[in-house]
């Protein structure tokens, strides 16, 4: 699976599969058919495969081993539009706007779950707000990118938290 053979990294194997797995549930949420569930997982699933092996061609090489393979260009330019600011392909379609939302707040929740000794278990929205408030928490995470990516799915940042609270914890990490 491309997965395994270009992601040697477990943290970054962790993240993919919780963004796909909140793009999963979020698309099945939304009452879409199983064909559009899939690609929006998949786009989740796959979209740092490339980050690993290759971060100075991040996006670039999965999109072409993707475009090789002819996966269906919906979930090609989810991944190529969840990073405008690097890679400047704007998010323009719902995928590709949740794919971006998810992304950064995925990752921080995560580093927040690992703090507390209870996980995703009682977490608030309003501590991760606090965290993200605190700049030297999870400094790698743009919190820019989060308000921003917020702002074009059009779903408050609570909400978005909140989701991925309630959700995350429940991806198959196997």
């Amino acid at each position: 699976m491309l997965l395994d053979d270009w992601v040697k990294n477990e943290k970054l194997k962790v993240h993919m599969k919780q963004v796909g797995h909140l793009m999963k549930v979020f698309a099945t949420l939304k009452g879409f058919d199983d064909l559009t569930v899939q690609k929006w997982y998949l786009a989740g699933l796959l979209h740092d495969a490339d980050w690993d092996q290759w971060p100075e061609q991040h996006c670039k090489r999965i999109i072409g081993e993707l475009e090789a393979r002819e996966i269906d260009p919906e979930v090609i330019r989810a991944i190529a539009s969840h990073g405008p600011r690097y890679f400047g392909v704007e998010p323009e379609h719902e995928i590709d706007k949740m794919l971006y939302a998810f992304d950064e707040l995925s990752g921080f929740v995560h580093a927040y779950s690992l703090m507390r000794p209870e996980g995703y278990t009682g977490m608030e929205v309003k501590g991760v707000k606090k965290r993200l408030k605190d700049k030297t928490f999870a400094a790698q995470v743009s919190r820019e990118d989060i308000a921003d990516a917020s702002s074009r799915a059009g779903i408050p940042v609570e909400e978005l938290i909140q989701f991925v609270i309630s959700n995350q914890g429940a991806a198959d990490l196997g």
